[in-house]
């Protein structure tokens, strides 16, 4: 039965972690555990007070400490508890790990180039983008299962898995994920069941959602 005859109204907002000292260095950070800023701090527990006022039902987060501590802005507000996943952590990227922008270019250019692209490549000897969204997006999709007929839930996770499941939940191609776009240091982007499926809502969006008020609604 579709969400719009079953009459369910869950939501998924899938939130990126704060600043960390990797991220002004545009140093790939992957599955390395890096904390966050002074300033991630202050970015998380603004956002956080946006997300409460969505009143949320459930937080699930990646264990890595930067989402962590993300997701632990928003629980003590909203007094729920946070489930930690390793599942949900960003892509290994292998050789990649630590290094800058530029030291990538210089190293691994034809990889990049590849990747860019939207061929299938397994950065640093890491994981491919298709194995993120294998481990991630049945995450969320438990979780949010669990919401019953309405809800929502926030994933606190990485910008390159957020991206991969939100195309995996869109049913989108592989090769299309890239067009998405990026997220910025705790923003975050917002699913709603519609009648054929996940619907992205809002992506890399700071403030709070505003109805659609359309023909396409």
């Amino acid at each position: 039965m579709s969400a719009a005859r079953s009459g369910t109204s869950r939501k998924i907002i899938l939130w990126r972690h704060g600043q960390t000292a990797w991220n002004l260095e545009r140093r790939f950070q992957g599955s390395t555990d890096i904390e966050l800023t002074g300033t991630g701090v202050a970015q998380a527990r603004r956002a956080a007070r946006l997300l409460a006022s969505l009143q949320p039902a459930a937080i699930v987060s990646s264990d890595l400490r930067r989402a962590a501590a993300t997701a632990a802005e928003l629980a003590a507000i909203t007094g729920l508890p946070v489930e930690h996943d390793a599942d949900l952590r960003e892509t290994y990227a292998g050789e990649w790990q630590g290094l800058t922008h530029e030291e990538i270019l210089a190293k691994y250019g034809e990889q990049y180039a590849a990747w860019k692209r939207g061929e299938p490549v397994r950065r640093g000897g890491g994981e491919l983008e298709t194995e993120v969204a294998d481990r991630a997006a049945p995450v969320v999709l438990r979780h949010a299962a669990r919401l019953g007929e309405s809800g929502t839930l926030v994933v606190v996770s990485h910008g390159g898995t957020i991206r991969t499941t939100i195309g995996r939940l869109l049913g989108l191609q592989p090769h299309d994920w890239e067009g998405l776009g990026g997220l910025s240091n705790c923003c975050w982007s917002v699913l709603g069941e519609g009648a054929r499926g996940w619907r992205l809502l809002e992506h890399n969006a700071g403030t709070l959602p505003v109805p659609v008020l359309g023909d396409d609604d």
